[in-house]
């Protein structure tokens, strides 16, 4: 077991350009799960994540309300999401340590572009990882990726580690989500049509994964600058 701070790890047509096989599941226009994308690269990926949170370690960051998260944040890449009692934004720093974000590693990148490619997004190039690590009880609340310059690129989000619940919505908070599960190693990518959809994730349930532990680490990648 390698120690991550408290985590342990050892055919629907969109448009005309994708064809959805068994394992590519449609949420929406736009919206798509591929299930157990990740597996080949989740070990080296877990590995690389080691490095990085030596570097830059989780924290529960503080709402513009005031409020802590109750999901431990992280970044790599160029630029990392932030959020303080200033608001949401990207910063080129880690605001802790005053230093730049560990650089986003290959696996990463190449990861998060082969998913996006699969479902017909065939120029995300990714400069910010969000690294969320969930402990049993953690939960995000419904809400939209609207921080980045323009919102003509996706977001793909890898789940590495125990199951969690993802809610996926419209463009509306009040509109129907649905409940969509995910295992070690799904991703889910959206953007076009769905790029403002709300979405979340409900509290994390106890249990144990023999690749994370009694965690679920989470990757969002963006193209935000």
């Amino acid at each position: 077991m390698i120690h991550l701070g408290t985590m342990e790890t050892s055919g629907e047509l969109f448009g005309d350009l994708v064809s959805c096989r068994p394992e590519c599941e449609r949420l929406r226009a736009g919206a798509f799960v591929l299930r157990g994308l990740a597996v080949a690269e989740s070990a080296e990926i877990l590995e690389e994540l080691v490095g990085i949170l030596a570097q830059a370690p989780p924290r529960h960051m503080t709402t513009p309300g005031g409020f802590p998260m109750s999901v431990a944040m992280s970044n790599c890449g160029a630029l990392g999401w932030v959020t303080d009692r200033s608001g949401y934004r990207y910063t080129p720093v880690d605001p802790e340590s005053g230093r730049r974000w560990p650089a986003m590693p290959a696996v990463f990148a190449s990861l998060a572009a082969r998913a996006a490619k699969r479902v017909g997004y065939g120029s995300f190039v990714p400069d910010a990882c969000l690294i969320n690590r969930y402990e049993p009880g953690a939960r995000l609340t419904l809400h939209q990726d609207r921080n980045e310059r323009d919102f003509e690129h996706p977001v793909v989000s890898v789940s590495l580690g125990l199951p969690a619940v993802f809610q996926f919505g419209g463009s509306r908070r009040a509109d129907r989500t649905a409940r969509v599960p995910l295992e070690h190693a799904d991703v889910v990518v959206w953007g076009r049509e769905s790029r403002l959809s709300f979405h979340g994730v409900l509290p994390l349930g106890q249990g144990r994964h023999p690749a994370t532990g009694g965690c679920r680490i989470n990757l969002t990648f963006r193209q935000a600058g």
